[in-house]
Order: C-alpha cells, then structure tokens, then sequence
C-alpha cells in the first residue's frame, strides 16, 4: 500500500493557540483513547474529491501527526464540469472504502482500529449539497455504529487550521483561493475576518470554465493543465502577453467579466487554435493560459498585500486548491519578500480538499469544546453557504480586536 502521510508530527508551540485543556475537562464530550492519545478521523466531500484523513494529538510530545490521508478525485468528461448527482455517486462509491483504508494505514494489522478513534470530524459546509450530504451521512452512520461524537466543521476554517499546523504558521494573512471560494483572511477577535473576497465567481471556477473552452482536460485538473501549459513561457520562449480586464474594486475582487472577455478572444479570427502563430497578432491556448494567469494573480496579490498593510502582518499563508499553483506562489513570495515577510505555502497534498485538514479542525474544536462544531445528530443538516466568519475560533485568544 502506498503511504499517503509521511511528514513528520507538527508541534503544537509555534501555533500560539490558547494552552489545551486537559481532556478531563471535557469527559463529558469525548475520551482519548487506551494510549492517552487523541485521534480524530475526518471526511471531506465537499466537491469533486472525497477524502478520509486520520490525525492523532500526542499529549506526551505535544505534537499533530497525519496517520493517513487517502482521497479520490472524480474526473469528469473533456469539456465537461462536475454535476452534483454524478459527483455524489462518485462519493458514495468511494467513502466506506477509503475509510477502512485510512484506518488500515493508520493502524496496520489491527482488526478492530476504530477503538483508537475519540471522534469523527465531517464536513458541514459550505459545499454541493448531493456530496456534501453523501459524506455527512457516512459519518452519522459511524457515529452512531462506534459512539464516539460527531464534530461538524467549516470547510474554509479547515483549511486555514491545516496550513497553519503543516507550515507553522502562528497569526498570517491568509489567501484562501479555490474552485468554490476565493478570500484573504485575517484573524481578529475571535474569528477569521475576509478582508476581501471575490463578488462574483471564484478564482478556481474561473479558470475550470477556461480551461473547458479552450479543450484542455480536467485530469488531473483543469487547474494544473492551464499551468502547464503557461509553464511554456520562458526569457529564450517568451509567449505573448495579451492585455485582459483587471478587476479590482476596493479590497475585493471579479473575476465573471474577465471569463467573458477571454473567452470571446477565442471566438476571434486571431486565435490560432492548432498552437500555430502565421502572424504577429495572432496568440495561442498558451498565450492565453500565460496572460490569465498573470491578471488573475496579480490581482490576488493586490488585495492580499493591501490586508498585509492594514492589519500590520509579515507572513502569508496561501490555502485552497488553486494555491499549490507554482506560479502563484512565486509572485506572492517575490511581494512578501519585498515587504520583508515570510511565504508560507503548502504542496498538493494539503492545498487540495482532503480529510486530514477536516480532522485537523475537528481536534481543534474538540479538544476546546467548541459548542459550534460539537453537534447533536439533528444539527448536522449539511450547510451549502456557510461563511467563514461564523465560526467562533475558540482556540486562538482573542488579541488581534485593532484590525477591524
């Protein structure tokens, strides 16, 4: 079996969240288990990939580590996006397996791992409901089936929590960028505040919807295949910059009309399709890959610089789908290197929905008892618009009041 968790346990010190309670104090919620160790598994389905991650907290080195942290990513047609009814189906086919193989990994040879487990962290929202459902239903069924509690989590906040633990990362600007939601985040005064955010589509959605007109295909994802294909550009192979609208109002940002402008620049006579240039006005699918890239990007470092001036912060984490983006993270670290800041950034295996960042956010609410995610059965009504603000953060002290 192929390891999906092999870095090395994250100290809790460097976080400078709130000192942990002691699991007696909340032995009414939940119980660490025959070790003295407190693991949690979390499910995350929220779009096209359904993942089971497995952390455990080990209070004797005060340390996180992701035991397992299996996923599957559903692959829709050429041209095509993802609909909510083939993608739940997808869902439901792959979540019980990747639960046993999760807990097989995590605990290799056992017949009955489950007994390791103090809760399960699944994911409320915001999200498609069919999946987000799919999963939901899954870890009701293993609340009920092992009786251990049910910690309902933010998707947004997850990911904020995991890159902070996987980075070390202890107050930064966040840049949230994926296929569903695109923020710059601060925390203050007991919750993640947006500073700015897109008011139309988000950034990933943006170039998905790209990446179908010009024919490129969604496998790995439509995403990484634009990079690949704006990776062509180089000082001995420049490719052409084409000029496209740079939508920034305020602390916030659009990303609709600039979809439409590029898209109808592929309807036009000077778009050579076959990646052939016959004259100096014509551009290509890289071309084009290049410049959206470029604009889109560009204007994410905007709105995060300007919250990096306001709350007066040196560090940046970037989060989300579209942040294991290489391009996008070399343009962030040249401005936050300009500013004297650090650039904290994750691969795939963490930028990407997984269910490691859904138990990495389940544990935090856990082992603070959080009364917003530790939930009855009846609260855990999948939630598709759930802000990121509506989340108390009680795990982080409340110090940061000046930045609103």
């Amino acid at each position: 079996m192929t390891s999906t968790a092999t870095d090395p346990p994250c100290p809790i010190e460097p976080l400078h969240n709130l000192p942990l309670p002691p699991p007696s104090h909340f032995s009414h919620l939940y119980k660490p288990n025959a070790e003295g160790k407190t693991v949690v598994i979390g499910i995350e389905g929220s779009a096209n990939k359904v993942g089971v991650g497995v952390l455990c907290y080990d209070p004797s080195t005060q340390t996180y580590q992701t035991l397992s942290n299996p996923r599957k990513t559903y692959v829709s047609p050429k041209g095509c996006g993802f609909l909510p009814k083939e993608t739940s189906w997808h869902h439901q086919a792959h979540v019980v397996p990747l639960i046993r193989a999760a807990l097989n990994e995590a605990y290799p040879n056992e017949s009955n791992p489950e007994r390791h487990l103090s809760a399960i962290a699944f994911t409320l929202g915001p999200g498609m409901g069919g999946p987000l459902k799919s999963c939901a239903m899954a870890a009701r069924s293993l609340s009920l089936l092992w009786k251990i509690p049910l910690i309902a989590v933010n998707h947004c906040i997850a990911h904020v929590e995991m890159g902070r633990v996987a980075t070390s990362a202890s107050d930064p600007v966040v840049l949230y960028v994926s296929g569903g939601n695109t923020q710059v985040i601060a925390y203050s005064d007991g919750r993640y505040r947006i500073f700015g955010e897109t008011i139309d589509i988000a950034v990933g959605n943006c170039l998905d919807r790209f990446a179908r007109v010009v024919g490129l295909s969604n496998d790995p994802s439509p995403g990484y295949n634009i990079e690949l294909e704006a990776r062509r550009h180089s000082r001995e192979t420049p490719l052409k910059f084409v000029e496209l609208p740079y939508v920034v109002k305020g602390m916030d940002v659009s990303f609709s009309g600039l979809l439409t402008f590029i898209e109808d620049l592929t309807r036009r006579k000077d778009f050579a399709k076959d990646g052939r240039k016959r004259s100096e006005t014509q551009f290509t699918t890289a071309d084009l890959c290049y410049s959206l890239q470029e604009t889109i990007f560009a204007m994410l470092i905007e709105i995060t610089e300007r919250t990096m001036a306001h709350c007066g912060q040196n560090s940046v984490l970037i989060v989300g789908g579209v942040g294991c983006n290489k391009r996008l993270q070399g343009m962030m670290a040249d401005m936050v290197c300009d500013r004297g800041g650090t650039l904290c950034a994750m691969d795939h295996r963490y930028c990407i929905d997984n269910g490691a960042m859904i138990a990495q956010a389940g544990m935090f609410g856990l082992q603070f008892g959080s009364e917003d995610m530790l939930v009855k059965m009846e609260d855990t009504e999948c939630r598709q618009r759930f802000r990121t603000d509506q989340v108390e953060v009680v795990w982080r002290p409340k110090t940061r009041g000046q930045h609103l």
